[in-house]
Order: structure tokens, then sequence, then C-alpha cells
């Protein structure tokens, strides 16, 4: 059974700022990869952030990465950000740094 996929509001304004060129590359890849397996580890596209609750997996597509949570009691991955990858580490160092952890993007 697929994954339902929902966009917090944040997400969905990283979207609207994406060009579309690029904004649909990051659709067609959360669809591909989200709907199915979103908790399976990949070297090259899924990661899951140690030391962290939420947003618990990266997804990267390109030069972007998508932050996400899953609930796989309720089948449901939650988009929490769409971010460039300078806009990540920002992202990221601003949460470690209000829990006291550290994160890879």
């Amino acid at each position: 059974m697929p994954f339902e996929i929902q966009f917090v509001l944040d997400a969905e304004e990283d979207l609207d700022k994406i060009r579309p060129f690029h904004r649909r590359q990051i659709l067609d890849a959360i669809e591909a990869h989200l709907s199915d397996a979103p908790e399976q580890i990949s070297r090259a596209r899924i990661k899951r952030l140690r030391s962290v609750t939420s947003p618990a997996y990266r997804l990267r597509v390109g030069e972007y990465r998508v932050f996400y949570d899953v609930d796989g009691s309720e089948q449901m991955v939650t988009v929490l950000r769409v971010l460039s990858k300078e806009q990540s580490m920002s992202y990221l160092g601003g949460l470690s740094d209000e829990e006291g952890s550290s994160r890879e993007t």
C-alpha cells in the first residue's frame, strides 16, 4: 500500500520559490521514492538524520534537499521543507543549535 504524501505550508512555500523545471524534478522524485519506501536508506538519495526526531529523513534531488517525517502506522509521509543545499546547512545548523546536537546533510 503506497504512502500518502502531504506537504506542510513551509514546504509548499519552498516549492513555490523554485523554478518550474527543478520543481517538477523534485515532485517526481518525491513521488518515486517516498510513496513506496520512504524509510529505505540509500547512499545517494535517502538519509536518516541522526540525533533528531524531526525531520527524520532527507531526500537528495540534485542540489535540493527534501526534509520529511514518516508515520508508518498511518502510511503517511509529511514533507516539512524543500531547500537548496546551502539553505539546508543553515536550516539544520539552526536546528542543531536549538537541540544541542549536530546533523549531517
